[in-house]
């Protein structure tokens, strides 16, 4: 891979490697702040957001495996997400 060529897809890597970072420094602060473990929302926001960006990678560099494990990461990140949203939504009404 040539850098000068192809510094956009060593960006697409990296922002969703950045992505996946965040969500684990996310939970910890919030871990902290609420002095136990918690999950926050960012956390699967950023983990479907990270995941986005590294399926993009991984489809661009064609490596099938890595394609996989993304892709199926996404579905549980979704799932939660529904999963949350739809605790929400029942506890407002």
């Amino acid at each position: 891979m040539d850098f000068s060529t192809e510094w956009w897809l060593l960006a697409i890597g990296f922002t969703g490697q950045a992505c996946f970072f965040l969500r684990f420094f996310w939970q910890w602060l919030a871990s902290e702040r609420q002095k136990k473990s918690i999950i926050p929302l960012e956390f699967w926001y950023l983990s479907l957001l990270g995941s986005f960006f590294l399926l993009i990678y991984a489809l661009l560099r064609r490596d099938i495996v890595f394609i996989v494990g993304q892709s199926t990461g996404s579905i549980i990140y979704i799932r939660n997400l529904v999963l949350i949203h739809r605790e929400k939504r029942r506890h407002a009404t």
